[in-house]
């Protein structure tokens, strides 16, 4: 198989689209919401965290994507495995949505808790066309089911 730079780029550009997307909504430093009125637990993550993880792990979903898509769309299996990728790419930007932009920890623990079941869906039908592709997402499965625990306490303490 030979790597198609610009199928590459695209793939990994879409997903950074979502990332910037879902970045509008976090709150700049000095936030009264965020930063003043909610309580987060002790062992909430430092902010200057967020971005390289969230960087490492939009790369990963991007290389995914290209594995996949490089195979082509004709077959139906490949189409609903991308369907599914990109139900959890709109549901990754609707956490950011409801937690930061509707300050709703509790509607978000409902969007989080169904990105990640969506994120296992995607897992599995990638790991049917690419076992690479499939393990690519683990990382991304990784941090969404530590940031649903977080997203969890928050709402329990506020």
């Amino acid at each position: 198989m030979k790597l198609n730079i610009q199928k590459l780029l695209l793939c990994i550009g879409l997903c950074f689209l979502f990332a910037f997307a879902g970045s509008l909504f976090t709150p700049q430093p000095g936030s009264e919401w965020y930063y003043r009125v909610l309580a987060k637990p002790s062992w909430n993550p430092p902010d200057w965290l967020f971005p390289p993880a969230w960087t490492v792990l939009f790369l990963l979903m991007g290389s995914a994507l290209y594995l996949v898509v490089d195979r082509g769309y004709a077959k139906l299996k490949i189409r609903g495995a991308l369907a599914l990728f990109g139900l959890q790419l709109v549901l990754n930007l609707g956490w950011s949505a409801t937690f930061f932009g509707l300050h709703s920890p509790a509607w978000a623990l409902v969007v989080i808790l169904l990105l990640w079941l969506a994120i296992v869906a995607t897992i599995v039908k990638f790991r049917e066309i690419s076992t690479v592709a499939g393990n690519l997402l683990i990382p991304y499965l990784l941090w969404v089911s530590f940031a649903s625990w977080l997203n969890f306490t928050i709402w329990h303490l506020n």
